[in-house]
């Protein structure tokens, strides 16, 4: 259950990105409102993962995820550039947290 609380929390981490890249500087109402329940959202869930994982760890995974995501559908979807140095950190993300996630974190 804790994963599952953890992938809901990047889930809605990743909107509060999206939300408020388009706030433009909290000057548009909805997307503001939108960041700020998203964020809610995001930090009551990783407030339940971190129940069982260790907080540096949990959050660890959280944020880095998190960023992953932004950048995938960034360039999935809204034509951002995937350049080979942005790609090679993402690789290296994943790896730091598939190692956390070995070292038997939760």
């Amino acid at each position: 259950m804790n994963w599952m609380y953890l992938g809901i929390a990047v889930i809605f981490e990743i909107a509060v990105a999206f939300s408020a890249g388009n706030a433009k500087g909290f000057t548009h109402l909805w997307w503001t409102v939108a960041t700020l329940v998203s964020g809610a959202i995001a930090t009551f869930f990783l407030s339940l993962a971190l129940l069982t994982f260790d907080v540096g760890v949990g959050y660890a995974i959280w944020t880095s995820t998190a960023g992953v995501g932004v950048v995938a559908i960034g360039a999935l979807f809204f034509g951002e550039r995937l350049s080979w140095r942005k790609t090679l950190g993402i690789g290296l993300v994943i790896g730091g947290v598939v190692g956390l996630r070995l070292s038997g974190a939760a």
